[in-house]
């Protein structure tokens, strides 16, 4: 029964929870069955459903507050029929390899808009959109793919792609999904992560949450990939920096890594050992230096005062709140103080009350900018500097902002004297001032460019095309009184096209301890029938593993519970075009790399033999359009006729000239 028709008489005042707790075990559901049951729990207990569509698809909306603000982000749900829909067919199982599954007749999108759409109403184009904050799809078999998680990186000013992820691991447990595919394509200031977390950590950054290697491109196996992982992450820096002796990177990189060994406590060995340090310490703030001149004074006289960056503070903050929200929270002070300093004249400052009370209009909470209040003084932020000191007449803590530039007078400094930034100082590079600046030096002149080396080169080629990463949550059976069974749907008769794209998966069955094997056979067809396209009008005739048992014998001690059984019956439909994920196209791939199957890198197919290949595999650049006449080798091998001339071949049937190499096909149009 769709989730739709339970919930839409349901009305209701709209409850807001706490985003870093929401999914939480019973918030706000505790799990009792397979995941299709849990999301109709959930759109029950804590969706509000809209009064409007997405695609003709209902969807639901649960508010979510986000600690520290006094914004709702909401997280809308949005059921979509499959026999309606303008894609029925999943791309995303395709390319992670689940082509076998069949069809399921529902999936469900977890979305959370941009922070600038939290107030208005999803757009009809929401199912296609890539910028929101969070787009995950299950299917109501419990296997799904997290589609896109944008945080700081992608907009967001309240939340960050760690606690975006936190949510959506979440919501999988508590609705208890069963595998949760994802393509990374994450990456932090130009840098894949894929890469740089593979080296450093020895997994992807979806690794925090249990994601593992499932499907490498251009044929890679899961061994490549761990060892091309070990092979880079254990390259060690003395090797590299004698190696890198006679580059132009050989100063910067051989400084760097004397700076983070003095930093360490530990020995620094590997590439492996700098990278991880590098993303673990909370580094020594970056320090501007101002020279103060004063223009009364001789030329040769100066003093100088160093100011902390406020951005680059933070990260030596021991703080419960995320950066992003400390440097909101700054620029909201900032703020305040820059419309006081233009409404006044002479004195600017205001008070640390009169600050705060600015600031609270913007930011509901009050221990944030006590906080950050309290780091402020003699900090940079953006082109401001922002003092604190007492007022020698009230005798009160005042805050104060000068602008920062060349030849700048700063009206609170004593007379004639002038704040200026030292161009020089603020242009030159210091290891451990910015720890991303040194991280990113090393990912380009390290990792992805050493020496323009074959091996390192190939050996991070193997890491950036292992993209498809999932998650897998093992059969919960802590029910009491309940025995739990995987029922796979089994064919009548082999079907070749079933064998190319593999096995379908196992739908969860729970019966209670005094069920019969006739209950089981029930529990499946409904649950099946529930499921699947293929099988609306199933009927169950027969539990393979327990075909020697009537229908009447009991199942407790007879059967262990968790194992997974085959069950077969009459009425599926075979006609439907909605039989498996991958379609019904039957086609073959077969590439030199050893690739079998699609795995979402670019392919073309050759127009004789019809098999399909990765077109860099055959020589085709990614730049270069896919040629409208593909013939592969060995087709082109079996067409050559025996009478060559002037590395030309002579067809008299067709009187047309065609090259001897395959690979020359480009130049005449044909392609390879």
């Amino acid at each position: 029964m769709s989730s739709f028709l339970i919930c839409r008489k349901r009305k209701r005042c709209p409850k807001i929870f706490r985003f870093h707790s929401f999914a939480d075990h019973g918030c706000p559901i505790t799990p009792s069955g397979p995941f299709r049951d849990n999301v109709r729990l959930f759109l029950q207990e804590a969706g509000q459903l809209q009064d409007y569509n997405v695609s003709g698809n209902p969807l639901w909306c649960t508010l979510l507050n986000p600690d520290s603000t006094n914004l709702t982000a909401p997280l809308y749900t949005i059921e979509e029929d499959v026999n309606r829909s303008s894609h029925p067919f999943c791309d995303h199982c395709r390319c992670v390899g689940w082509s076998g599954h069949y069809v399921s007749k529902r999936r469900y999108h977890f979305i959370i808009p941009l922070d600038n759409g939290w107030h208005k109403p999803l757009s009809e184009g929401a199912l296609d959109n890539q910028s929101h904050l969070l787009h995950g799809i299950i299917h109501c078999n419990g296997y799904g793919h997290l589609l896109c998680i944008n945080g700081i990186e992608g907009a967001s000013k309240v939340l960050s792609g760690r606690e975006i992820m936190d949510l959506w691991d979440r919501i999988c447990i508590n609705l208890r999904a069963r595998k949760i595919a994802v393509e990374d394509a994450a990456r932090k200031r130009s840098m894949d992560l894929r890469l740089l977390h593979g080296v450093a950590y020895g997994h992807s950054w979806f690794g925090r949450w249990g994601y593992r290697f499932c499907r490498g491109s251009f044929g890679l196996t899961e061994e490549n990939y761990y060892e091309a992982i070990e092979a880079l992450g254990t390259l060690e820096l003395e090797k590299i920096v004698k190696d890198l002796s006679k580059t132009e990177c050989y100063k910067e990189i051989k400084q760097m890594i004397r700076c983070y060994r003095d930093m360490s406590e530990a020995q620094i060995i590997t590439i492996r050992d700098l990278l991880r340090f590098m993303l673990t310490v909370r580094s020594r703030a970056s320090v501007s230096k101002i020279t103060v001149i004063s223009s009364a004074a001789p030329p040769m006289k100066e003093k100088s005062a160093r100011y902390k960056k406020f951005s680059c503070a933070v990260i030596s903050m021991d703080s419960r709140w995320p950066t992003r929200r400390l440097e909101f929270a700054a620029q909201v002070i900032v703020d305040a103080l820059k419309e006081n300093k233009a409404a006044k004249s002479g004195s600017c400052g205001m008070t640390r009350q009169d600050v705060r009370d600015a600031a609270r209009l913007h930011i509901g909470d009050t221990g944030l900018l006590d906080y950050v209040l309290k780091s402020l003084n003699n900090v940079i932020v953006g082109n401001f500097v922002v003092r604190r000191k007492v007022n020698p007449s009230t005798r009160i803590l005042e805050y104060s902002i000068d602008e920062l530039g060349k030849g700048f007078k700063a009206p609170e400094l004593e007379s004639g004297v002038m704040a200026v930034i030292d161009p020089k100082v603020e242009s030159s590079w210091v290891p451990g001032n910015d720890v991303y600046n040194d991280v990113f030096y090393l990912y380009k002149n390290v990792l992805l460019g050493y020496l323009d080396s074959e091996p390192v080169d190939l050996v991070a080629r193997t890491i950036l095309h292992s993209r498809h990463f999932v998650k897998e949550w093992a059969l919960r059976d802590e029910m009491k009184q309940v025995l739990t069974f995987v029922c796979r749907l089994k064919l009548n008769f082999v079907d070749t096209k079933s064998e190319l794209k593999g096995l379908p998966c196992g739908e969860i069955v729970m019966v209670p301890l005094h069920a019969t094997v006739g209950d089981l056979k029930q529990a499946a067809e409904a649950a099946l029938r529930d499921t699947y396209c293929i099988a609306e009008r199933l009927i169950v005739t027969e539990i393979v593993e327990l075909m020697d048992a009537s229908d009447e014998e009991v199942l407790f001690g007879l059967i262990q519970s968790g194992v997974e059984l085959s069950v077969r019956g009459f009425a599926i439909d075979l006609c439907t075009p909605l039989k498996y994920q991958g379609g019904s196209d039957n086609w073959k791939v077969r590439c030199d790399c050893g690739a079998a199957d699609d795995d979402g890198e670019r392919m073309v197919a050759c127009d004789i033999c019809e098999v399909w290949k990765h077109t860099r595999c055959c020589g085709i650049d990614d730049s270069v359009t896919v040629p409208p006449l593909f013939v592969c080798s060995s087709c082109w091998d079996s067409l050559v006729p025996p009478r060559i001339e002037s590395g030309l071949t002579v067809d008299c049937a067709d009187d047309f000239l065609i090259p001897t190499e395959p690979t020359h096909l480009l130049e005449y149009g044909y392609g390879y």
